[in-house]
């Protein structure tokens, strides 16, 4: 399974880069707002990091405007790709983007049928929102499941995107069922490193080598 970061910002980027395990970015207005700059500014300077795949999100909310807005971003860098919310007008500039070339993120997903649609326009990409889905008393990875299912069975090449992950059992429960990338939060891909046996292991062979030492 890819992993992607959930972040716009660029020294989370670097870390979750040094370790070598990244395979893409995401970032959508409200993470780049707390960075205090522009999509345009800062999907830039991520291209300028990391050679993976960039999520950048147009706000338009009529297909004229995203498609306007994706080939704009999609100018930026090879890299970026354009996230578009689930909608008819989206689903039009999909169309458009997808037939010229241009990756399409499709996101705000919520159900297999969404996804369905999103795939059948050209979307490079689908991003079910798992967290979101718990929050109203859903399970979300099973319609992460469905849509992976889905998928294999008709052979779209439209990859499946776990987002707004929570923890890192929704992690696992996505790599389980065979999903293609989770988009994963920074603070989330340090709890994955972490466990207790782990840290308890490493203090006695510390304490063993000690030990050893003075004998």
């Amino acid at each position: 399974m890819k992993i992607f970061i959930d972040t716009a910002n660029l020294d989370m980027i670097k870390e979750i880069n040094s370790w070598g395990i990244l395979d893409g970015v995401t970032t959508n207005p409200s993470l780049i707002a707390k960075e205090g700059t522009d999509t345009r500014t800062r999907v830039k300077e991520i291209a300028g990091i990391v050679d993976v795949p960039i999520s950048a999100e147009a706000m338009s909310l009529d297909a004229e405007g995203m498609i306007k807005e994706g080939r704009e971003l999609a100018s930026i860098h090879e890299n970026i790709n354009v996230k578009l919310p689930m909608s008819i007008e989206a689903l039009k500039a999909t169309k458009v983007l997808s037939g010229e070339g241009i990756d399409v993120n499709m996101t705000l997903i919520f159900s297999p049928q969404q996804a369905l649609l999103a795939a059948k326009a050209g979307a490079r990409y689908v991003s079910p929102f798992v967290g979101r889905l718990d929050d109203i008393g859903l399970y979300g990875t099973e319609i992460l499941e469905q849509v992976i299912g889905i998928f294999f069975n008709y052979g779209f090449d439209t990859e499946v995107i776990a987002a707004s992950i929570r923890g890192p059992v929704h992690v696992l429960e996505a790599a389980s069922m065979g999903c293609d990338i989770a988009t994963i939060p920074y603070n989330v891909l340090l709890q994955m490193v972490s466990h207790p046996k782990t840290d308890e292991g490493i203090q006695n062979f510390i304490k063993d080598y000690e030990k050893s030492k003075k004998k």
